[in-house]
């Protein structure tokens, strides 16, 4: 899962918020919707020098999951006997062998650039996720399915950048809510369809900055919305509001 499917990944989710396919390469969404999230860094295999993720990148001494199992199965991690005289000689044979295994994948299919991930399948550059598909830079997401630069959630669907939230679909920049579908722009609340700019508030529908509008008026000012957040090369969501 490279280019081309992280990108009919990214058209998917972006057609089902806003109707129009994502204008982002992978470099520009990681930048403008998931920069702050906790995501894998690139490190090297301190045995191999090859190319491989982690989010621990301070620990400084890395081995992929794969190569600790190779080395496992051809060489062992078991150490003979040896004569140490004092605590400083024993840490430094500790130290010898102490690599973070990174690009921790379980039970899964198709993850690339991401650690760890379990149950789940179609996943790029994601961390600590789980039961889940077709992630695209995400954290701590679980039981999701479509989903970009979403941390801490659970049940998201064909949704962007939702923050500590559950069972949201269709939306983009949701914060600490919940059963949110078709929205925009939400901040703690719940039970929300089709609202824009709306905080606070729990079954609602054709809200805008908490003002309730005729269904004809809320879907043009929704459009104007649209453009405007394609027009303004979406600023971070979470910045201003």
């Amino acid at each position: 899962m490279i280019e081309n499917e992280t990108t009919k990944m990214a058209n998917r989710v972006f057609q089902a918020i806003f109707g129009r396919d994502n204008p982002y390469s992978l470099t520009e969404m990681r930048t403008k919707f998931a920069s702050k999230l906790h995501l894998p860094t690139m490190v090297q295999d301190s045995r191999t020098a090859e190319n491989t993720y982690t989010i621990l990148p301070e620990f400084g001494k890395f081995i992929t999951d794969q190569n600790s199992a190779l080395y496992d199965e051809k060489e062992g991690w078991m150490l003979p006997p040896r004569e140490v005289h004092n605590l400083r000689e024993l840490f430094a044979v500790a130290k010898s062998i102490n690599y973070l295994t990174t690009e921790r994948v379980y039970d899964s299919d198709n993850v690339h650039a991401s650690d760890p991930i379990y149950e789940s399948e179609n996943v790029y550059g994601s961390a600590n996720c789980g039961k889940s598909k077709n992630l695209l830079f995400c954290d701590g997401t679980y039981n999701s399915d479509y989903a970009i630069a979403c941390a801490r959630s659970d049940n998201v669907n064909f949704c962007l950048r939702v923050d500590d939230s559950n069972s949201c679909s269709n939306s983009y920049a949701v914060i600490c809510s919940g059963k949110i579908s078709n929205s925009l722009f939400i901040q703690d609340a719940s039970d929300l369809h089709e609202c824009i700019l709306c905080s606070h508030l729990s079954n609602k529908q054709f809200c805008v900055a908490n003002m309730e509008f005729s269904e004809k008026n809320y879907y043009y000012l929704k459009q104007c919305i649209i453009d405007w957040i394609f027009a303004s090369n979406f600023a971070d969501p979470l910045a201003d509001l």
